[in-house]
């Protein structure tokens, strides 16, 4: 076999192994992209939205506060009078957009308050607050980025439900939500508190918008919900209880809702990029197929 067909043979095996690994690379992405929900822990039952998936395909406002309303206040704790809740009253004091570009963070100041009128008698228990922070269209949070031990180990534990797919468009996309779970401490609901504050620093990412006549499109952020579970000692075993606060006691922040201004682009330029894209795509393609009979056909010379 001549030098030139053994660079011939050699140089087609390389763009087969190539082609294999990068059809292996892009098969795993879309797994593990496409799945419904991805955990930082295996105790996945702990989860409120992993419940709430259970019984709704999407996520959406209404179908959201009809199940805090009913479905998850209906099981909140047994054998508690029905006035246990006033106590404990969740707020968000600021909410705010920090960064530049399409890769930000959501910085939320979350404030917790255990009045006098705490539960009395109530046996050992283990508390922690839980935030569901709901993201619109156009937003996503990465949840490989967000199982980073050191940068999130404030957490007991985060997850990421809903559409988790990273590189769909915003037009193309379903909506998804973080839940966080951070620890409150021992027989919190024995103190009376004036406040608690607990600093949340979500990163997030823009999905490409929709084209949009302005260039730009605005996204909003709303407030977190909140609730604080507790794992109560009983007789026989550990009993779960939530605690959430009253609408009418919640403390507005001081912006309920923050606007993110998103590039996008626009329906004149469209055959402009699209023309643009295509030599672009095609010079490549021939400067590669150029390159490659170029080197084909150079001698190997041996040392």
């Amino acid at each position: 076999m001549s030098t030139l067909q053994c660079n011939r043979l050699c140089f087609h095996l390389k763009l087969a192994i190539l082609w294999m690994f990068f059809s292996g690379a892009v098969f795993c992405i879309h797994v593990f992209a496409s799945t419904t929900e991805v955990e930082t822990n295996s105790d996945a039952g702990k989860f409120i939205m992993k419940s709430y998936f259970e019984n709704y395909e999407s996520l959406h406002d209404s179908s959201f506060e009809d199940f805090m309303a009913h479905q998850l206040s209906s099981s909140l704790c047994q054998g508690i009078p029905d006035n246990w809740n006033v106590g404990v009253r969740l707020s968000v004091r600021e909410l705010s957009l920090v960064g530049e570009g399409s890769h930000r963070h959501l910085s939320s100041s979350i404030r917790l308050q255990i009045g006098a009128a705490s539960i009395p008698k109530l046996p050992a228990h283990v508390c922690e607050v839980i935030v569901i922070q709901r993201l619109p269209l156009g937003v996503y949070a990465d949840p490989f980025e967000l199982q980073n031990p050191h940068k999130h180990k404030a957490f007991r534990d985060i997850a990421v439900f809903g559409d988790t797919n990273l590189e769909l468009p915003s037009f193309q996309s379903n909506r998804s939500a973080v839940e966080f779970h951070i620890d409150a401490g021992f027989n919190i609901l024995f103190m009376q508190n004036n406040g608690t504050e607990f600093n949340l620093l979500l990163p997030l990412h823009a999905r490409y918008q929709p084209l949009d006549e302005s260039g730009y499109s605005v996204v909003e952020i709303g407030e977190p919900d909140m609730l604080m579970r507790c794992s109560v000692e009983g007789k026989q075993h550990k009993q779960s209880c939530l605690f959430m606060s009253p609408p009418n006691e919640k403390a507005k922040s001081t912006s309920a809702t923050v606007a993110w201004k998103i590039p996008a682009g626009m329906k004149a330029h469209a055959g402009f990029v699209s023309v643009i894209t295509f030599v672009t795509a095609l010079l490549s393609t021939l400067s590669i197929v150029y390159a490659s009979m170029f080197w084909s056909g150079t001698k190997v010379s041996k040392t």
